[in-house]
């Protein structure tokens, strides 16, 4: 079954090509193929309980694991060619198969040796399937070269469990230090990239925070581009973890847009707080951030997920790792 996300993704770049002009609004950098595509394994980290010993869909449920599962994904890529399926949202990407392994550290092999790693944490109701294949989504649409992780907490994936979500995400953070510290210690990684997805901000956040405790600078100097979309945070709390994190803080990019209707009902909910997602730029931009306001990018009614249904905001994450985030931003 073909995934909304993946529908929504596929019309605005079918309408460019029929149009004539979708090689135009491309980067000459993101033309390179991604390693996901040429080498189909996204790495796995997930705080979720397998279900059946993670040897079939749905591999891990929205219950809180005793243990983090790590773990390689076997994927199979959608068809190629703009007048493919793939290209009208009538194919996807495809989880084949979980190989658990036993330590981060041995994620890493030759195919990654030396080679940057991209750690994607979701949002909000999101299976773990989801999850993975936004990953991938991400990663391909960026045309990354490196290791591509899924960072996976335990999500009810309904609606009316925000709450739950919320608390599964908070209580993963120590998963996520522990993955980080894992890839800094491996010779096998180079830098170490975070794209955040709304909740899923919260808990980078959080794990950047205990890390750079720890750790300090000699942190800061593994980890690449910190890109938080649509952050579901409050904006007291983020401005109070940006001051802890010291030199971590310039490499953040927030794509933010003031009409993300998911982030205005999540404010209701906070009590009118405002979240870090849908604030002003000028707010966001005096604590030293990059701000990409994404306001007038959307074309939907939600705008809470341009990182992956927006060409532009693809390139805004794939400029920040490369390492050149104030080109065109």
């Amino acid at each position: 079954m073909v995934s909304r996300r993946a529908l929504l993704r596929a019309l605005p770049a079918y309408a460019l090509t029929l149009g004539g002009c979708a090689a135009g609004r491309t980067s000459p950098g993101v033309r390179d193929a991604s390693e996901l595509s040429a080498n189909p394994v996204l790495l796995v980290a997930t705080t979720r309980k397998p279900v059946n010993g993670a040897r079939a869909r749905p591999w891990f449920g929205p219950q809180r694991a005793s243990a983090m599962t790590v773990a390689r994904a076997k994927l199979a890529p959608p068809a190629e060619g703009k007048l493919s399926l793939a290209a009208v949202g009538l194919d996807d990407w495809h989880l084949e198969a979980i190989e658990p392994v036993a330590r981060v550290d041995e994620l890493l092999g030759e195919a990654t040796s030396g080679q940057d790693v991209l750690i994607y944490v979701h949002g909000f109701n999101q299976t773990f399937e989801t999850a993975a294949l936004d990953a991938a989504h991400l990663s391909d649409g960026i045309k990354f070269r490196g290791g591509t992780m899924v960072f996976s907490w335990p999500s009810k994936a309904k609606l009316l469990d925000y709450a739950y979500d919320r608390d599964s995400a908070m209580w993963s953070r120590d998963a996520l230090e522990t993955v980080l510290t894992g890839l800094m210690a491996s010779p096998a990684s180079g830098r170490i990239h975070i794209v955040a997805h709304s909740i899923g901000c919260m808990l980078a956040m959080e794990a950047l925070r205990q890390l750079y405790a720890r750790d300090g600078e000699a942190a800061a100097e593994r980890i690449g581009a910190v890109v938080l979309a649509s952050p579901d945070l409050d904006m007291d709390v983020f401005s109070s973890s940006v001051a802890r994190i010291g030199s971590l803080a310039p490499k953040i990019t927030v794509v933010a847009a003031t009409n993300d209707r998911a982030l205005a009902l999540s404010g209701w909910l906070a009590g009118g707080i405002t979240r870090v997602g849908a604030a002003q730029k000028a707010q966001l931009a005096k604590l030293g951030l990059r701000v990409i306001d994404a306001s007038q990018e959307g074309w939907g009614i939600i705008n809470h997920d341009l990182f992956l249904s927006n060409g532009h905001i693809r390139q805004v994450i794939r400029r920040a790792i490369d390492g050149r985030p104030g080109t065109g931003a």
